[in-house]
């Protein structure tokens, strides 16, 4: 299987780029690759190339492009903001709504939340990772944590944000917009009056059953992305 990698640099065709060092790793220790062999290079904006690796050192990869494979092309447009959750819960979670297709991931930090931070190093490195493996031409951006007060405050106001709430019969809505999902423990009552006194916000329902704050995430995507237009 041809690897495929994400960079930062421009793309195109006949031109040399760099790769990272822990591209370079990956690939002489971890792949067992060698110069000559193939790669494929996308950086989310001039879309995905075949390449191949020119120089590969300890430290050091360079790649020389072909043609493009692929032109950059839409995506969907729906943000996941979600309270933090214990970290391979958390890392699951950027990595499943990578796969999916989510343009921006959120963390919130809310009145219930059992976790004060993250490491955005790592789950960038997540993120990445799960665009080169579910072949996006795009990985998702990754914002700071905030609070829900934060968040509500600054949500631009013609995007719908569809929040999980429990036992409510409302479907999520069509379209672009945003999926909000709180903490294990559920978001508190004053956090609640302020969800249902704002105007973007569309409470929904994910089901009968009391999903874990994970798979509601993954779930509620699922079922925004099926439903929206693009």
């Amino acid at each position: 299987m041809i690897p495929r990698l994400f960079i930062t640099s421009g793309l195109q065709a006949g031109q040399t780029v760099n790769g990272s060092q822990a591209q370079a790793h990956y690939l002489k220790n971890v792949l067992r690759r060698a110069a000559g062999d193939a790669v494929c290079l996308f950086n989310g904006r001039d879309g995905e190339f075949a390449a191949h690796i020119a120089d590969l050192r300890k430290a050091e990869v360079t790649f020389h492009l072909a043609s493009q494979t692929r032109a950059q092309a839409a995506e969907p447009d729906i943000w996941l903001a979600f309270c933090l959750l214990k970290r391979d819960a958390t890392d699951l979670v950027v990595q499943k709504a990578t796969e999916l297709g989510v343009s921006a991931v959120l963390p919130i930090v809310s009145g219930r939340t059992n976790v004060a931070g993250t490491n955005l190093d790592r789950l960038r490195a997540i993120a990445t990772e799960a665009a080169e493996q579910s072949e996006r031409l795009t990985v998702p951006a990754l914002h700071q944590p905030q609070t829900l007060g934060a968040l509500l405050a600054a949500w631009p106001r013609e995007r719908t944000l569809a929040a999980a709430v429990e036992r409510v019969a409302a479907d999520p809505p069509g379209g672009q917009g945003g999926l909000l999902v709180g903490p294990e423990g559920g978001f508190s009552g004053g956090e609640l009056d302020a969800l249902h006194a704002a105007p973007f916000i569309q409470a929904v329902s994910l089901g009968p059953r009391i999903l874990r704050a994970e798979t509601a995430a993954i779930a509620g995507l699922a079922l925004l992305l099926a439903r929206s237009s693009w």
